[in-house]
């Protein structure tokens, strides 16, 4: 089921393109990273979708029918603030209050919140004593504290610590067995990490999109990482014979075998290490890496 369908976006800002004809759609219940090096339009795009800016042409619209969008989104900009002479219960109460969530139920929403997010323990404390990871957790909180549709996270971890970092990817692992969620980020590998899907910008164009598991195989280079107990090396000259092998390196005692198709250079290897019984202790096909994918699609 689509969330929201966007249509031939684009911004502009005199002569300067930010955003070009973007087009993409997000479906229900899946995880989408919005990636693109800095100045690529993410935080337009999200901006644009949560109807704090608008297009200069091209359109958007939610499947779920509604006068007012906030009611289906929910939304953390990259440099939340906060009433920071507030408790952490006070203003997610008070945020519900202004999603018109209903009195009683924005108080037993909150206390779900709280312990869900982690910061139970810290709810009678002022925001203005949280640390950067507490407060993160804090906004995505109220995102969603009016149970939205579709969470838009504008780079969510790029200013935390590793351990704070760890935290938040890890809720919105939970989160998005409940939601759609579309969060922006530059970080490559935490977008490989929890996406089911991406979306590719650069230049403010839309160069790749799609699911993890479709782009990888598109963007799948035809490698094997094989390990054996003992030196690799004592291998090279037998495999780099094996008529669908191109090539054979050597790193860190681990051979990557270039193959012509990973099928059938699979099983003429396979073959080989049952022939000589060699010590086999790992065999790995390469797959490419978001940041692999990232380059061949820019450089394409």
């Amino acid at each position: 089921m689509t969330v929201i369908t966007v249509d031939q976006m684009t911004k502009t800002y005199g002569t300067h393109h930010v955003l070009h004809n973007v087009s993409f759609t997000l479906t229900k219940g899946n995880c989408i990273a919005l990636i693109g090096p800095n100045g690529a339009g993410k935080t337009t795009m999200l901006r644009i979708l949560t109807g704090l800016l608008q297009p200069t042409s091209g359109t958007y619209y939610y499947a779920r029918s509604t006068k007012d969008i906030r009611t289906v989104i929910g939304y953390l900009p990259q440099h939340p603030t906060f009433h920071e002479w507030m408790t952490g219960e006070e203003f997610l109460q008070y945020s519900a209050r202004l999603a018109n969530v209903p009195k009683n139920r924005a108080h037993k929403r909150t206390t779900e919140l709280l312990e869900l997010v982690g910061i139970a323990d810290a709810k009678h404390r002022r925001i203005q004593t949280y640390s950067g990871g507490m407060k993160q957790r804090l906004g995505i909180a109220q995102a969603i504290i009016h149970q939205p549709a579709l969470l838009m996270l504008d780079e969510p971890v790029s200013a935390l610590d590793p351990i704070g970092r760890r935290d938040i990817l890890n809720l919105l692992h939970t989160l998005k067995k409940d939601m759609t969620i579309l969060f922006s980020t530059h970080i490559l590998s935490d977008a490989d990490e929890i996406s089911d899907d991406i979306i590719l910008l650069h230049h403010g164009k839309v160069i790749e999109s799609g699911s993890m598991k479709h782009l990888r195989k598109q963007y799948q280079t035809t490698v094997i990482e094989i390990n054996f107990d003992g030196e690799a090396s004592s291998y090279v000259q037998a495999i780099s014979q094996l008529s669908t092998v191109t090539n054979v390196q050597t790193i860190r005692n681990t051979l990557h075998v270039s193959v012509t198709t990973i099928e059938d250079a699979r099983r003429e290897i396979m073959n080989k290490v049952v022939e000589k019984n060699w010590p086999l202790t790992q065999f790995a096909v390469n797959h490419a890496s978001l940041e692999e994918m990232f380059m061949k699609a820019v450089n394409s």
